[in-house]
């Protein structure tokens, strides 16, 4: 699975960043920041999947969306 973080939609919640520490960090104004390059190991699916699911603004996405750009 690969993931994409959409910062400008991004309200600083924290929410990522709990679920999944290693694929996401906060910046010094609370903000998200990808910390991978977007690849996610299969035993950290379940983590990262929460994240995404969680978001309140949806600022997680799959590569693989259709709403994706490369």
């Amino acid at each position: 699975m690969k993931i994409r973080l959409d910062r400008t939609l991004c309200d600083g919640f924290g929410i990522c960043a709990r679920h999944a520490p290693r694929h996401f960090s906060l910046d010094d104004w609370g903000y998200a920041a990808l910390e991978t390059d977007g690849s996610v190991p299969p035993t950290e699916h379940d983590g990262v999947l929460r994240a995404l699911l969680d978001c309140p603004v949806h600022a997680i996405l799959t590569v693989d969306d259709p709403e994706v750009t490369p």
